[in-house]
């Protein structure tokens, strides 16, 4: 269930990406949903946290936990690329569909950078930064953290499950 949710999770988060009308937010709409996402997204991974901590499987609750809050990172990122394409025309290498701007943010956090899409603006170089750093913070303090929280959880099963 643990792995479905969070397919189902990441599916919701992509289709709203492509289906909510994002491009009508002007440009200052856009640093807030940079700022107001990444704040969401430290917020989700929290909660996240808490609940692996209560969860009484908290391996598969880490790994539905890690994979809603990188959808949801990715998708942010994704929105973010697509919407200064949209309100500063050559902010990168060539115009962002909503699909380019996913594949920029899927390339970049995959460290691959094909480099047929590339930041041109200061303010899109920036963004990109932004996401190089968030991704290895995501992956490398996250899963550290993640980890603790599911030996922690365990721990407090296995001591919940032994007779006083």
């Amino acid at each position: 269930m643990a792995v479905a949710r969070a397919v189902c999770l990441a599916a919701a988060l992509v289709s709203a990406y492509y289906l909510l009308p994002m491009d009508r937010i002007d440009s200052i709409g856009a640093a807030a949903v940079l700022s107001g996402g990444l704040l969401l997204v430290l917020l989700l991974f929290l909660w996240e946290v808490r609940a692996i901590l209560r969860s009484p499987h908290p391996r598969l609750k880490a790994v539905e936990a890690l994979a809603v809050t990188l959808a949801l990172y990715l998708v942010l990122f994704a929105n973010v690329y697509q919407l200064l394409e949209h309100y500063t025309p050559g902010t990168f290498s060539e115009p962002l569909t909503r699909t380019d701007a996913l594949y920029l943010t899927l390339t970049t956090f995959a460290t691959v950078g094909f480099g047929d899409i590339t930041a041109r603006s200061q303010t899109g170089r920036v963004v990109v930064m932004v996401q190089m750093a968030g991704g290895l913070l995501l992956v490398g303090v996250a899963a550290r953290v993640l980890a603790g929280a599911v030996e922690t959880g365990l721990r407090r099963q296995h001591r919940d499950a032994s007779p006083d």
